[in-house]
């Protein structure tokens, strides 16, 4: 697991919110947002595969 998934792993079991963004198909970038707001905290851009594939799946993209 690539330190990319991981941390947006641990923002989601902390319970706060995150949206995905696709500048590239093969690149995505993920704006992680407060639980209670929903304000933008930070974001980062990664190609890591375990993550495109992560946020790429419908059941779990754009949690918020």
């Amino acid at each position: 697991m690539t330190r990319d998934l991981e941390r947006l792993l641990r923002w989601e079991e902390a319970g706060a919110t995150w949206e995905a963004i696709w500048p590239r198909a093969d690149e995505v970038t993920v704006v992680l947002c407060r639980c209670d707001s929903g304000e933008e905290v930070d974001r980062y851009t990664s190609t890591a595969a375990d993550l495109l594939d992560y946020v790429s799946d419908p059941s779990r993209a754009e949690r918020g």
